[in-house]
């Protein structure tokens, strides 16, 4: 299985940025999928994760309301529109499929079977 993200940069506070991570090698469709985040000196967080089918989405508390995690099946593809960034935001995001046993929830990183590479966020001042 391989996730390759894309469509982390450096924006100005309150911009916005579109993270994509293709899926391959994998039934893509049938796997719930997530996004976290890594700041330097600090843990690896839950970001938002969203049920295979789509219906269900899931976000940690300070991204809610400014983030939305999407996909789309017939692309491989999930999304991650980050709106009104701010500098607390700044952080390589990394794309994410958990072990099939996993409901919709604020998962762990241990909860995480596959990882994409990361792409690197820095919101600015």
């Amino acid at each position: 299985v391989q996730l390759q993200a894309s469509g982390g940069g450096s924006v100005q506070a309150g911009g916005s940025l579109r993270l994509s991570c293709v899926a391959s090698g994998r039934t893509f469709s049938s796997s719930h999928m997530g996004w976290f985040r890594q700041a330097p000196g600090k843990e690896r967080e839950f970001v938002a994760a969203i049920s295979w089918r789509g219906g269900i989405t899931k976000y940690a508390d300070p991204m809610k309301g400014r983030f939305t995690i999407s996909r789309d099946n017939a692309k491989n593809t999930v999304y991650l529109q980050m709106n009104n960034l701010k500098p607390e935001d700044t952080a390589v995001y990394y794309c994410a499929a958990p072990y099939a046993d996993n409901r919709i929830t604020s998962w762990r990183p241990t909860a995480v079977e596959y990882w994409g590479q990361g792409t690197l966020v820095t919101v600015s001042s």
